[in-house]
């Protein structure tokens, strides 16, 4: 665990990012989990996830940019690059996933300028024109980045990243299984440290570190069964803390529909016979576990209500930063989803990097011991 808290810990500049970019390595950032990432390592750069403070704080760089009533995941991420703290980047790509993803792209080209800057076109629907169109970006994506690095990316070496990335997917896999026992040997807040190593490592020693920490938890004590098991859902997620504050008071958090937890890693890149590895890239990233923004919402809903089954969640906090418009807006529909199927839900509105106090907790707590009522 302490090489994925001290990726996050000196996050942005991370001594292994520092590193590789001084040995040569093009670093390029990343915003949303529609923009495919195998894409970028094929063409020998270090992907970054852009992500904002670990904690909740002034913005006021980022709202001198952005208007106060935009999302502070946005504000948060466009201060620390205002700040610097980005300097070494190479390349900006994001996908136009909603207003503050593309304005945060805009406003990141103008007053963070990078050598290379890409935005990718999302479509909302799973439909094979849905396909076909995401797929012309992502080819526009790697068009772009053979001009701008002056290199081919190949069949060859998209096949190497897509086994890479498969591979620590399968890793997230199997970490994330043992969250399904009565008494995990992993809680919910360590498991958030890793998710965000993930992005904040290379893979291949992400990939390493993550093997080892699954054979030493195989090995280990259990944490407990706790109150109630909880999933988390809602807004981008970086704060470990958040999640520990809610384990502190008796809750077990054990699985999550977040962009930066399962849905990052839930599906691989399927390559079948004779497919084009760039085609196979590009489906799975319109078509993986789906953001609140896809239509339409049935999807989303059964995969979460798997989930629920599979870990046996007693009930769903969900967390939506202030502001964010497909979480605010879909919110009303998980929850007669959730109230249908006998689910208790609790809605917090946070701001990005909140570490759980005051009200929050108070309203916790009392979701926490509603649930362990129902369990006895």
């Amino acid at each position: 665990m302490e090489r994925f808290r001290e990726a996050n810990r000196t996050f942005p500049k991370s001594p292994e990012i520092l590193s590789a970019k001084a040995r040569g390595q093009k670093v390029m950032g990343w915003v949303c989990t529609y923009v495919p990432e195998e894409l970028l390592h094929a063409a020998g750069a270090l992907p970054v996830r852009i992500s904002g403070y670990a904690r909740e704080t002034d913005l006021q760089d980022g709202t001198a940019y952005f208007y106060v009533n935009n999302c502070s995941f946005a504000r948060s991420c466009l201060q620390l690059g205002l700040r610097g703290e980005y300097e070494y980047l190479d390349g900006f790509v994001a996908g136009s996933t909603c207003d503050a993803a593309r304005r945060l792209f805009d406003l990141w080209c103008n007053y963070v300028p990078v050598p290379f800057s890409h935005v990718m076109t999302v479509p909302r629907k799973y439909s094979e024109r849905a396909n076909d169109l995401y797929f012309t970006q992502v080819l526009e994506l790697k068009k772009g980045l053979e001009e701008h690095l002056g290199v081919g990316i190949t069949a060859q070496a998209l096949m190497n990243s897509i086994a890479l990335y498969n591979e620590s997917r399968s890793l997230l896999r199997a970490l994330n299984d043992l969250r399904k026992l009565d008494e995990p040997p992993i809680d919910g807040s360590q498991t958030m440290e890793v998710l965000n190593a993930s992005s904040r490592m290379p893979k291949e020693a992400f990939n390493d570190c993550l093997r080892g920490l699954i054979r030493d938890l195989d090995r280990s004590k259990p944490k407990g069964k706790g109150k109630a098991r909880i999933m988390i859902a809602g807004s981008a997620l970086n704060n470990a803390d958040f999640i520990q504050s809610i384990e502190r008071i008796g809750g077990l958090v054990v699985t999550d529909e977040l962009c930066t937890g399962t849905r990052y890693w839930a599906d691989p890149v399927a390559v079948g016979n004779h497919q084009e590895p760039l085609k196979a890239i590009a489906r799975r990233y319109l078509n993986n576990f789906p953001c609140a923004r896809m239509y339409p919402s049935e999807e989303r809903f059964q995969r979460m209500l798997h989930l629920i089954r599979e870990f046996r969640v007693d009930g769903v906090i969900s967390q939506t930063i202030r502001y964010c418009s497909p979480y605010s807006n879909d919110l009303p529909l998980l929850s007669d989803v959730l109230n249908q199927n006998g689910i208790p839900m609790l809605s917090l509105d946070v701001e990005y990097g909140t570490s759980g106090s005051g009200q929050i907790l108070t309203r916790v707590q009392a979701f926490l011991e509603m649930l362990e009522a129902r369990r006895e």
